[in-house]
């Protein structure tokens, strides 16, 4: 188990796992009987997370974050531009959890905490875009047009269905929007309705359908949707079909670069790791290994059984 002298935890206190005292029992007496000196803070304001991170990370070997996937890109954003970057680790305490789920940490906020204590530290890329970073995806048309249409009610009854309800809403108004890509120099054009560049393999808790996707290689994985229908989105949120089935390849490019140059007719919005808040044009480039974080062990029983 390796040791960590000085570690925060930052737990979002408006997350979506519900009682906060609960919550908190399932996970901090693991981490405190092994961690010596753990600063635990709450956040309940937008970008205060990142504020945290900018002011406490060099002095840690490790921060826990405790929450969802907007609590996760404000420390990312926090930390990525520090010099002496800490160890991350990740509590499952949002809505869908997503990279926590593409590096196979447990669900379970108590199982998670004891993975944190008995995982490995693996280098982890992260995607610059423009002045800001993201760590699990970047997404323009239907992805970011679904993000905007969640109804917060809607939300907080059915948790990650909601993403999902959204979805089947958007799709029925969305019309597709002129792009034009520079992929490592390689110039794209067309018409699309989605465009996603994924660092992670996750969306809305569902793995995503598409073949090749790495945190660890460097690349930015770009895939553009060319048309859509309730038939295709069944298919890519409902089933396990993927990008190279004949339903999908006719519907869906795919690219790998280290620097990728997006423009649109006019400003679009974009979705960033589940945060509406940029706009196109986005010039983004993978930093190879910027970040370390936790996962697993995976034990020789358990690749016995995948095997």
């Amino acid at each position: 188990m390796k040791k960590y002298q000085r570690a925060m935890l930052i737990y979002n206190g408006n997350a979506g796992q519900g009682d906060l005292e609960k919550t908190l029992s399932a996970c901090v007496p693991t981490l405190l009987a092994h961690l010596p000196h753990l600063l635990i803070l709450q956040t309940t304001e937008k970008n205060e997370a990142k504020k945290l991170c900018e002011q406490y990370g060099e002095e840690m070997d490790l921060v826990i974050v405790l929450g969802g996937d907007g609590t996760l890109h404000e420390c990312v954003n926090g930390l990525a531009n520090l010099e002496k970057r800490p160890v991350i680790a990740l509590l499952p305490g949002g809505t869908c959890n997503d990279f926590s789920r593409a590096l196979g940490m447990s669900q379970n906020l108590k199982k998670a905490a004891e993975e944190i204590l008995s995982g490995e530290v693996v280098p982890v890329d992260v995607m610059q875009v423009n002045e800001d970073f993201f760590l699990n995806f970047w997404g323009i048309g239907l992805v970011a047009e679904t993000s905007t249409n969640i109804d917060d009610a809607e939300k907080a009854l059915w948790g990650k269905m909601s993403y999902y309800l959204s979805a089947i809403r958007t799709i029925r108004q969305m019309d597709p929007f002129y792009y034009s890509i520079q992929c490592d120099g390689e110039r794209i054009e067309g018409e699309a309705v989605m465009i996603l560049v994924a660092n992670g393999n996750f969306i809305g808790a569902k793995g995503l359908p598409f073949k090749g996707i790495s945190y660890d290689d460097g690349m930015a994985n770009l895939f553009i949707i060319k048309n859509t229908n309730l038939t295709l989105l069944k298919e890519l949120l409902l089933t396990d079909v993927t990008a190279d089935d004949d339903s999908l390849a006719n519907e869906v490019m795919h690219f790998c670069g280290q620097e990728l140059i997006v423009e649109t007719d006019s400003p679009m919005t974009a979705d960033t790791d589940g945060e509406v808040y940029m706009k196109t044009p986005a010039i983004i480039k993978a930093k190879k290994h910027h970040l370390r974080m936790i996962k697993p062990v995976v034990e020789i029983s358990q690749i016995n059984v995948l095997a």
